[in-house]
């Protein structure tokens, strides 16, 4: 097996030592292990991302001698490392989630979500129980019928697509360095996005 090791930054802001620090330990161990460094842009945040903070991340690594095995400028195996230039990708195997039952539109606006967060909090600061105070989102979308929500999508309403949690369900899994996990669905952070 050939170690894989990749640092994956938002290109929003400049670089700082967290971040470097995590881009040197993950190159080290890849090089260690005589495997393979990659670097992948996660530049999802399109109102934040900017290319002055990736050239800001090129010129750090070059000063700094981390380079990477495939990233951005490489034509690896897993191409694209831009993280927006696999948008298309990602919509067909979110698409495909859809119609298994495993994912949803959410055409909640940012403002609802805000809302929703804010209620929540106040709600568990007021000392409520878990269901009420966990943070997130409340699956407001989540039971629209798959024929009215895809129109919706379809017309040009804005949306998301959602990961459909198994409710009432226990996640497990053995991890080698921590063992056997295990969690109810029920707490996971509602639905997360997919796209």
């Amino acid at each position: 097996m050939t170690v894989r090791d990749r640092y994956a930054p938002s290109p929003t802001g400049l670089q700082h030592i967290g971040g470097i620090r995590t881009a040197l330990f993950n190159y080290l161990f890849a090089r260690s292990q005589g495997g393979k460094f990659i670097l992948r842009l996660e530049d999802t945040d399109r109102t934040r991302s900017e290319s002055r903070y990736t050239q800001n991340l090129y010129d750090t690594f070059d000063w700094l001698n981390i380079h990477w095995d495939e990233g951005p400028d490489t034509d690896g195996p897993a191409a694209p490392y831009i993280q927006s230039e696999r948008t298309e990708l990602y919509r067909k195997y979110s698409e495909e989630l859809i119609q298994a039952g495993r994912a949803y539109y959410c055409f909640c606006s940012a403002e609802r979500i805000e809302k929703v967060r804010l209620e929540r909090e106040a709600a568990q600061a007021a000392g409520g129980n878990a269901a009420s105070s966990a943070s997130g989102y409340d699956r407001h979308c989540r039971n629209i019928p798959l024929e009215e929500a895809a129109a919706r999508a379809a017309s040009g309403e804005a949306h998301t697509i959602r990961l459909k949690i198994p409710l009432g369900e226990t996640t497990r899994f053995h991890d080698k360095l921590l063992g056997d996990i295990e969690w109810k669905n029920d707490d996971v952070n509602p639905d997360p996005v997919l796209l």
